[in-house]
């Protein structure tokens, strides 16, 4: 089977059971700071592993576009987009998924392909983010 198949499968079945949640924390903002420190503390952890080199940026610029989003210095996030930023933190930093974390290897291969399906789907938003990222260095 096409494994772009496979991954796009894995995707709408992880926004078909957990996004009404994601969107729920994203709706709220102490909920959304609760995610954001989980993830933050689950991505310390896993940061070095080398399964998650692949997903080492994503990772980091979610993280980024919700704390900025939350700090109120970055306006530019959608409800949507914003959802499917708390849906792939929350994904990530979720111990019991669709294939629970502690099972060697393949516990992360879905967490990373969720992380790597939202990206693709936000690339306009994450470009924009990006911009105003180096914006603000200037």
């Amino acid at each position: 089977m096409d494994a772009n198949y496979e991954e796009q499968n894995l995707f709408e079945k992880v926004k078909a059971i957990y996004m009404n949640r994601a969107m729920h924390i994203a709706s709220t903002e102490k909920k959304l700071h609760a995610l954001l420190e989980k993830a933050s503390l689950k991505w310390q952890e896993l940061s070095q592993n080398p399964t998650f080199a692949q997903v080492k940026f994503q990772v980091e610029v979610f993280i980024r576009m919700i704390r900025s989003h939350l700090n109120k210095k970055y306006s530019g996030l959608s409800n949507r987009s914003l959802g499917l930023l708390a849906l792939g933190l929350f994904y990530f930093a979720l111990p019991t998924d669709l294939i629970p974390d502690f099972i060697p290897f393949i516990g992360y291969v879905d967490d990373i392909t969720v992380l790597l399906a939202i990206f693709k789907s936000l690339q306009s938003d994450i470009a924009r983010f990006l911009d105003w990222e180096r914006d603000q260095q200037a």
